[in-house]
């Protein structure tokens, strides 16, 4: 087995010792996502909604270093500080994960006491590449 660090500008550097992404063959494996602006280091302001769209788009530039779109995602695993947020969190995720005409991936969501950065949503995804 060949691992290989997947790493982006475009997305925030790993704030610990692992990598934004790692690829396994042909599978891509990213570490979860929450809502840290890539150029300043800085969490997103705002709600639920904001912090969904910056973490999708984080999540596709790590996939675009990989060669990946969002279509290759096999299954992401959503964990949420508040489950009141689902339904808002969703909306935003099927832009992303699931527009008309796509299969979306599968799918786990779970609520967590806390999360990195105070963070109000992080989400990682399985690729195929």
């Amino acid at each position: 087995m060949s691992k290989q660090a997947v790493a982006t500008k475009g997305a925030p550097e790993a704030i610990g010792p692992y990598s934004q992404a790692v690829r396994v063959g042909d599978f891509l494996y990213t570490s979860g996502q929450v809502a840290l602006d890539p150029q300043t280091g800085a969490m997103s302001s705002g709600g639920i909604e904001e912090q969904t769209v910056r973490v999708c788009e984080n999540l596709k530039a790590v996939l675009a270093a990989a060669g990946a779109g969002m279509q290759q995602v096999v299954k992401t695993t959503v964990f949420l500080k508040q489950m009141s947020d689902f339904a808002a969190m969703n909306a935003i995720y099927a832009r992303y994960f699931a527009p008309e005409g796509e299969v979306a991936p599968a799918r786990s969501t779970v609520a967590v006491a806390a999360l990195p950065k105070d963070a109000l949503v992080e989400i990682e995804v399985i690729a195929k590449l």
